[in-house]
């Protein structure tokens, strides 16, 4: 490649998008197939591309330029959109996903917006030292509060435990009842840390992003109480609802920050749109 050629320019490996794919803010589910459960609330919505487990599309939402790529399940994979997101110029990142909770008062069909990660996952370990936090951006937290808010959705903010694993990772048996060591006691072990729910992408969406100088957070369903017992597939269009609605507030942020000449979001700013 020349010197003067931009990295940004190309077609990334993995995902197969370039610049002009993707819109500065994209929503990052783990199933290809819930994307159609996302874009149903855009305006307009186009498929730019689909390799592997990553498909890719791009819209508007209320006007604002929104896409959104499908991650696949875990760390690794998650870890990869985020890179190649980031070299076609992506700033902003949403994990929407599904989660278990682990607080009593939490009900299936609820929303967590998280504002940390425990970083059970090893994706992080390759990018920093082990006490690096994982630590969702404030602005992403404060836009996904707003759009639950406005949209009367019932949510709960607070720490979310990311794990590589979905059953032994997880605290649950194995194939033949197998238990991992000190399985029997996670989730309790969480719970009484104030952890609110467990997942297996956040953490390391976070991380990675932060490392670069990114934003990222996460608003994930409840499909499962692990307190409680309650367990349905519900409230996916929830978290997507909110998650659109929050990039294009954030896209009003910006412009905000831009007109009074900040760099940074603050209580004495208001949207007021």
């Amino acid at each position: 490649m020349d010197d003067s050629e931009d990295p940004s320019d190309d077609v990334q490996y993995h995902l197969e998008v370039g610049a002009d794919d993707v819109a500065d803010a994209v929503l990052l589910p783990g199933n290809p197939e819930r994307i159609e459960k996302i874009t149903q609330f855009w305006d307009d919505a186009e498929e730019v591309a689909h390799h592997r487990e990553y498909r890719t599309v791009t819209g508007t939402y209320d006007e604002t330029p929104i896409s959104v790529t499908s991650t696949g399940i875990g760390g690794p994979s998650a870890a990869i959109a985020v890179e190649e997101l980031a070299r076609a110029g992506v700033d902003t990142f949403v994990r929407v996903g599904s989660c278990g909770a682990i607080q009593p008062e939490m009900s299936v069909g609820d929303l967590v917006i998280t504002t940390g990660g425990v970083r059970q996952e090893g994706t992080s370990d390759e990018y920093v030292r082990e006490d690096y936090p994982a630590v969702a951006d404030y602005e992403v937290v404060s836009a996904l509060v707003a759009a639950a808010e406005r949209l009367g959705h019932d949510y709960h903010t607070g720490v979310t435990m990311s794990a590589d694993s979905f059953y032994a990772g997880q605290g649950r048996p194995g194939f033949e009842g197998f238990l991992a060591e000190g399985s029997e006691d996670l989730v309790e072990h969480l719970k009484d840390a104030n952890v609110k729910n467990i997942e297996m992408e956040a953490s390391a969406i976070m991380t990675i992003a932060s490392v670069y100088g990114l934003r990222a957070g996460a608003v994930c369903s409840v499909y499962a109480n692990r307190e409680t017992g309650e367990f349905r597939t519900e409230g996916e269009h929830r978290a997507a609802e909110t998650a659109s609605l929050a990039v294009r507030l954030l896209a009003r942020m910006d412009a905000v920050k831009a007109e009074a000449g900040v760099d940074h979001w603050h209580p004495g700013l208001s949207l007021d749109d």
